[in-house]
């Protein structure tokens, strides 16, 4: 599927890009390559393959829930510019 300067000027319009004269035939021509290259993926015979959601397969890469020590609520709050009660003290950002 081959796109005209028109197509580009047109779908330009649509979504409020501007594309400047000296910037249009390089955009015609990479777009061009990509649907070559979308036509090219559509002729593939993919009946046998299975469905995926990566490329590679996935594992959990996350390290076990363990109850650890955490920092002193005063050595937390040491550097804080407003502190009340044992908790930071925040502006407040919604009405009442």
């Amino acid at each position: 599927m081959k796109i005209s300067d028109r197509d580009i000027k047109t779908v330009a319009s649509l979504s409020r890009l501007r594309i400047r004269e000296e910037e249009a035939d390089d955009v015609l021509f990479q777009l061009n390559k990509i649907l070559t290259y979308v036509e090219n993926l559509q002729q593939l015979d993919t009946t046998d393959v299975e469905p995926t959601t990566y490329a590679l397969p996935m594992q959990n890469v996350f390290r076990a829930d363990e109850v650890k020590p955490s920092l002193e609520r005063e050595l937390a709050l040491s550097n804080a510019p407003l502190k009340e009660d044992g908790y930071f003290k925040v502006p407040r950002v919604l009405e009442v």
